[in-house]
């Protein structure tokens, strides 16, 4: 699969977290510990999302992005330039592609969106069939959750056709994920069904499930302010300090406030606190009251 790490705190340079510790993320694209059979090195490329304080007051940080296809090790970018970038916050990874999707630039994580950054680590069977079907569930979550109205169903749909997963930036189940999520990061409000990050990814995580339990679903989301993450057949360890807060698919280093985070759980992070939920993996109680 892939390795991933979340940062939130004081102003950190990109590279240097990048390549922190005996065991960075750096050193993980080679030499990884914990791929659960998803293959052994992670040679197919990486990236770095990183947020540039805004120049408006009131205005969300805006999220900055550098991807290569290559090796990591084989970029001198990641200490000769993001090595000088200092940011709040951070969400990079490397990638171990699946048999058969594509090595390429715009395969690699993190996708970004306006404020937001977004990595997984997994891999999704039969994505091309599973996620249209999950699509489908989402529209019928946000149609059922309206109340009754005059417009047509088409217009109070999430997604206004399966369709919007070709605007994906790669045939793969992670650019299209993203397509998914993004759709439902749009869609929050107070009244629901979709109240908060936490709660998109929970949803998402909950229907893919559904339509593919074998799914593994470790998704790492960021808006500059805080982290979510999920931990789904893959693992995930969390350090909080006084004021900041790591997330990594593995430690980078042997600090003894490393935790690893169970299997099938939420986690929240902000600088020097993380909150970890369980994961309602198998039936979203969203979907349950829309089916009801």
């Amino acid at each position: 699969m892939c390795r991933h790490l979340g940062y939130v705190g004081p102003p950190v340079r990109v590279g240097e977290l990048m390549m922190r510790g005996p065991h960075s993320l750096y050193v993980q694209s080679w030499a990884p510990s914990e791929m659960r059979a998803g293959g052994t090195i992670n040679a197919d490329g990486f990236g770095a999302a990183w947020w540039r304080r805004s120049d408006v007051e009131g205005a969300r940080d805006t999220v900055a992005r550098y991807r290569n296809q290559a090796p990591i090790w084989t970029d001198p970018a990641v200490a000769e330039v993001l090595g000088h970038l200092e940011s709040r916050s951070v969400i990079a990874a490397v990638r171990s592609a699946t048999i058969g999707m594509p090595i390429e630039r715009n395969a690699c994580a993190p996708f970004t969106d306006e404020h937001w950054a977004f990595s997984h680590n997994g891999v999704v069977p039969d994505w091309r069939t599973i996620l249209v079907a999950v699509l489908a569930d989402l529209n019928e979550v946000f149609a059922a959750a309206l109340p009754p109205a005059t417009e047509s169903s088409d217009r109070r749909a999430l997604f206004s056709s399966p369709a919007v997963l070709l605007e994906a930036e790669s045939l793969t189940d992670s650019a299209a994920l993203w397509v998914l999520l993004r759709g439902l990061l749009a869609a929050i409000t107070p009244e629901g069904p979709v109240t908060s990050p936490a709660d998109a990814l929970q949803l998402l995580v909950a229907t893919v499930l559904r339509h593919q339990p074998t799914a593994r679903l470790n998704l790492l989301l960021g808006n500059g302010v805080h982290l979510w993450a999920t931990t789904c057949w893959h693992s995930l360890s969390v350090l909080v300090a006084d004021d900041y807060t790591v997330l990594s698919s593995e430690p980078y280093d042997a600090d003894p406030r490393w935790q690893p985070i169970a299997d099938h759980h939420l986690i929240t992070a902000t600088p020097g606190h993380c909150t970890i939920t369980e994961l309602h993996a198998l039936e979203s109680p969203t979907t349950e009251r829309a089916r009801s």
